[in-house]
C-alpha cells in the first residue's frame, strides 16, 4: 500500500469508494461522494492535504480530504480551524490499521503545511489513537450543543501546542458539508450516474424524523411509500399519505 496525492484521474474512482464505504452507515444511502465531489472546487478545500492510499495493483484503498474552517469567539469574532473528512477505506479492507495507516500520514503532512488544530465529529474510540480528545477539554463547544454539553462525538486536537491556548469558541462544520441538502437537485442528478443501490433505514444511524410531523423514522416500515413503490425517508407513512389525498 502506498499513500499519494489525488490526482484527477482519481476523481472518479475516490467518490465510487466513498460511496460504497458510507453507503447506509450514517443514513439511508450516502451524502459523502457529492460532498467529495463538490469540495474540489471549494476554496475551503486544501489540495495539498487531499490524499488516497493505492493498492500495488492500482486499486484506491482509502481516501480523505482536508478543508479550512473556523471558530466564533464570543465577541462575534472569527479563529482559524481547520477539519477532515470524508476519510473512508473500502469496504472490504476494514479493520486493517489502514485508516488510522492513512490519518496518521495525513495528520503529518498537515502539520508540514500549517495546520495549527483540527475540529470533527467521530467516535474517539478509534479517533483517540491518532491524538484526538473531547473538543470540550480545549474549550470548543459544538453549534447544535449547550456550551456546557461535553459532546461524546465533537472531538479535536492541536496540531501545535498551545495554538487554543486562552482561547474559546464554538465550532460549526463548514457550509461545503451540507451541499446535498442546500442542491438536492444536483446532488441527486449526480448519484444516479453510479449503479443503484438500495437505501434503509438500519439501527446505528443519525435520527431521523418526519419532516412535517416529526415522528422518529425507526425502519422502512416507518415510511411513506412513494409513486416509485420505494420508502419516502423524508415522510411517515400517515404524512406522505394524507399529502398525496
Amino acid at each position: 500500500m502506498k499513500i499519494r496525492r489525488e490526482e484527477p484521474r482519481d476523481w472518479r474512482a475516490a467518490e465510487e469508494l466513498t460511496r460504497e464505504a458510507f453507503w447506509n452507515v450514517y443514513r439511508p444511502g450516502c451524502q459523502e461522494h457529492y460532498v467529495l465531489h463538490c469540495y474540489r472546487s471549494n476554496p475551503e478545500f486544501i489540495p495539498e492535504l487531499d490524499f488516497v492510499m493505492e493498492e500495488d495493483d492500482g486499486r484506491l484503498a482509502g481516501h480523505v480530504m482536508f478543508s479550512k474552517a473556523e471558530l466564533t469567539l464570543a465577541d462575534g469574532s472569527s479563529f482559524p480551524m481547520w477539519t477532515f473528512g470524508p476519510i473512508c477505506i473500502r469496504p472490504d479492507l476494514k479493520r486493517q490499521g489502514l485508516g488510522l495507516r492513512l490519518l496518521r500520514h495525513a495528520l503529518d503532512a498537515a502539520r508540514e503545511v500549517g495546520v495549527k488544530a483540527l475540529c470533527m465529529e467521530g467516535n474517539i474510540d478509534f479517533y483517540r489513537h491518532a491524538g484526538f480528545g473531547l473538543a470540550s477539554q480545549l474549550n470548543i463547544h459544538y453549534h447544535a450543543e449547550p456550551p456546557e454539553s461535553e459532546v461524546p462525538y465533537f472531538l479535536a486536537q492541536e496540531l501545535v501546542p498551545g495554538y487554543l491556548d486562552g482561547i474559546e469558541g464554538t465550532y460549526a462544520p463548514p457550509r461545503g458539508y451540507f451541499v446535498a441538502e442546500d442542491d438536492p437537485e444536483g446532488f441527486a442528478a449526480f448519484d444516479a450516474t453510479f449503479p443503484q443501490k438500495t437505501m434503509t433505514l438500519q439501527e446505528g444511524q443519525l435520527p431521523q424524523f418526519c419532516r412535517r410531523c416529526g415522528k422518529p423514522l425507526r425502519s422502512n416500515d416507518d415510511c411513506g411509500i412513494g409513486p416509485d413503490d420505494k420508502p419516502c425517508f423524508a415522510f411517515c407513512r400517515a404524512c406522505l399519505a394524507e399529502s398525496a389525498g
